[in-house]
């Protein structure tokens, strides 16, 4: 594919506009080439879908929803205890009945079967919340990884690189720690 004329040949008033204009042709380059690119396409259904929205849609209850079922399957597991706190934190946080949480937590656990990447979740989290409903969302995933009394390093990691997905500092995540582990009943016990 040619790269398009030259550009040595024209003139500019000045350097700032020579600048503007190559980064503007640069860019129109890439972005021509990059629609026409079956890898950059493969590369986008992957992380949006076919459809190129986000595999979560626009919803970040259904995003989070996700993500804390991540969070509890992550040790190769979803234990009732597990289940059972997604579902209570999904009717408390979000004020949903009882059968639009269930509905919701049965959403997720299709959609985390989909995707085995944690960005799609995160990025609609990103997109629609502000930092204290983004800790909010750190705080309910170290609910779930503690629910059964125990914390699993993989599910330590994952709180930590989905806390840093969102954006979220490791002072506010270590803070969310603590206040689930106190809303447990865990404060002051070695986990």
């Amino acid at each position: 594919m040619a790269a398009g004329p030259p550009l040595s040949h024209v003139r500019f008033p000045s350097r700032r506009d020579a600048t503007k204009t190559l980064t503007a042709w640069g860019l129109f380059r890439r972005t021509r080439c990059a629609r026409q690119d079956p890898m950059f396409d493969s590369l986008k259904s992957l992380f949006f879908g076919e459809s190129g929205r986000s595999v979560a849609g626009d919803d970040p209850r259904l995003a989070a929803a996700a993500l804390l079922v991540e969070a509890a399957m992550v040790d190769g597991t979803l234990e009732g205890a597990e289940g059972a706190q997604i579902l209570r934190l999904l009717r408390e946080r979000f004020g949903l009945p009882d059968t639009a949480a269930r509905g919701l937590l049965d959403q997720a656990r299709t959609l985390q079967g989909q995707s085995n990447q944690l960005f799609p979740f995160t990025k609609v989290i990103v997109d629609r919340y502000d930092a204290p409903q983004r800790i909010s969302v750190i705080e309910m995933l170290w609910e779930v990884v503690f629910a059964n009394g125990q914390l699993h390093d993989y599910e330590a990691s994952l709180v930590r690189r989905v806390a840093g997905l969102l954006f979220v500092s490791d002072q506010d995540s270590g803070a969310a720690r603590q206040r689930a582990m106190a809303r447990l009943g865990l404060a002051g016990s070695p986990v």
